[in-house]
């Protein structure tokens, strides 16, 4: 399994094709739809129900926190399966990984989830980084039977299908954008010497630019990840992926290719855990 699926397919392993989508104007590649006004009186109306609504929700919340109210309303809620759980995540990094995740499930789940933003960050493509990552979250065997089928992958012409230069670098004044972003975990299996972990994430990948024909676009897909404990900490022996499950896209206008370029560079990323 190449980790590259991430990226849409082409020479790194992947099976999906993606169609760019030209811009409709020069001015913004990202080919903004415009939207047709609504009609204000509909509009008054909708903002005088939501009103309504916060205020009645307003109204209950106080009545069940006076005194007298029901003993039962100050349980604490129930914390369901779906909920974000557990303890901090590790404070420990090495070559920007962090390392030294707990020896239980929700350690194998964190380093699962570290490992997908890692794998889909941009230092995939440039040769110097990709080495450093592979070499943090891969065992010593594997790390070694990877680099160089990868290195080929990542190959000067895919890296110029990209928009890349042959070291990974994005045109001046354009930005690449690439991101993983864990939305879950699922444990299939676990041992105190083995797990395998599947991490529900959604992506982005393409280029922010003035001229760019490959705006930045989203994609869903579950990353899975056999763990095995090796030197006091969670590393890869094997990994698969699979497209979904994607959610309806939401109705939200396009950004321009300026917004894009600047909410990557001033929204950074996170640390995960369980």
């Amino acid at each position: 399994m190449s980790n590259d699926d991430h990226y849409g397919g082409g020479d790194v392993g992947g099976t999906g094709q993606t169609r760019t989508r030209l811009p409709d104007s020069p001015s913004d590649p990202y080919g903004t739809p415009r939207r047709t006004p609504r009609a204000s009186r509909g509009l008054v109306t909708v903002v005088g129900v939501v009103v309504l609504l916060v205020a009645a929700i307003a109204f209950a919340n106080q009545s069940s926190d006076s005194p007298g109210g029901d003993a039962a309303s100050d349980k604490p809620p129930t914390t369901t399966s779906t909920a974000p759980t557990g303890t901090a995540p590790v404070t420990t990094k090495t070559a920007g990984i962090p390392k030294g995740f707990a020896h239980d499930e929700q350690g194998a789940q964190s380093a699962a989830a570290n490992y997908t933003a890692a794998l889909g960050s941009d230092g995939m493509f440039k040769k110097d980084t990709r080495h450093a990552l592979v070499d943090g979250i891969y065992t010593p065997d594997t790390a070694a039977r990877m680099k160089g089928p990868q290195d080929e992958a990542y190959s000067t012409a895919f890296l110029a299908r990209l928009g890349l230069d042959a070291n990974g670098n994005p045109p001046q004044g354009s930005t690449f954008v690439t991101r993983a972003v864990p939305i879950g975990t699922r444990v299939e299996s676990y041992t105190p010497t083995g797990a395998k972990i599947a991490v529900w994430y959604t992506g982005l990948i393409g280029m922010a630019g003035a001229k760019s024909t490959d705006p930045v676009r989203t994609l869903w897909k579950t990353w899975t990840f056999e763990l095995s404990w090796v030197g006091e900490d969670w590393k890869v022996v094997d990994d698969t992926q699979q497209d979904g499950p994607a959610p309806v896209p939401g109705d939200v206008p396009v950004s321009t290719s300026d917004d894009m370029s600047k909410a990557i560079k001033e929204f950074g990323g996170f640390t995960y855990a369980r």
